[in-house]
């Protein structure tokens, strides 16, 4: 493959983030891809693996990782196949080591892995803000606390080890969106 970029994000949904993956996706064309869209668009082919996520993911349960590797496969052969000189961007994987090393095993080897740094007060002062407007149950003071907990155990690994790789782009998100956008694509050679 030419480019895969893997999008760990900094902490939980930091808006900022979003918006910088949305500009490098209209700016330079690259193929986007998340865990949720590709198993809510499974379910809704109708497709026996599609009734059996639908299952799982209605009883609240997590789909097992292989089936989300599985996924992530497909629709990175499937674009690879299409244009194999666009860059590819998972969003918010791999979140935790397990999922990095599985995905470089079955998938294919991440060129970077970005992320979108910020401190737990900015990330808890936008989220809220969010609250205000997108209906999200988890957009309270409650569930950011455990989701930064969370991200501090799980997701920092991660990071960690692609530093050491040399494969770590961390985009300060402090900064407003045009700075952070600027920086992203300078951390990835896009400008």
């Amino acid at each position: 493959l030419e480019e895969v970029v893997l999008d760990v994000q900094h902490r939980v949904d930091d808006p900022r983030g979003i918006n910088a993956e949305y500009g490098l996706v209209e700016k330079y064309g690259l193929a986007h891809f998340s865990s949720g869209d590709l198993l809510r668009a499974e379910v809704e082919s109708g497709s026996q693996r599609g009734k059996e996520l639908n299952a799982v993911m209605k009883e609240g349960k997590l789909v097992d990782m292989d089936t989300v590797i599985e996924l992530l496969k497909e629709a990175v052969d499937k674009s690879h196949a299409a244009n194999p000189d666009k860059i590819i961007l998972l969003d918010g994987f791999p979140r935790e080591m397990e999922q990095a090393k599985k995905f470089e095993e079955k998938v294919c080897k991440a060129t970077y892995v970005l992320s979108f740094d910020c401190s737990n007060e900015t990330m808890t002062k936008r989220l809220l803000s969010r609250a205000q407007t997108s209906g999200r149950a988890d957009d309270n003071i409650e569930t950011i606390k455990k989701r930064l907990v969370t991200f501090e155990n799980a997701t920092s690994p991660v990071l960690q080890h692609y530093l050491k790789e040399n494969r770590l782009v961390c985009v300060s998100a402090e900064d407003d969106k045009g700075v952070i956008f600027s920086n992203t694509c300078k951390g990835l050679g896009l400008q």
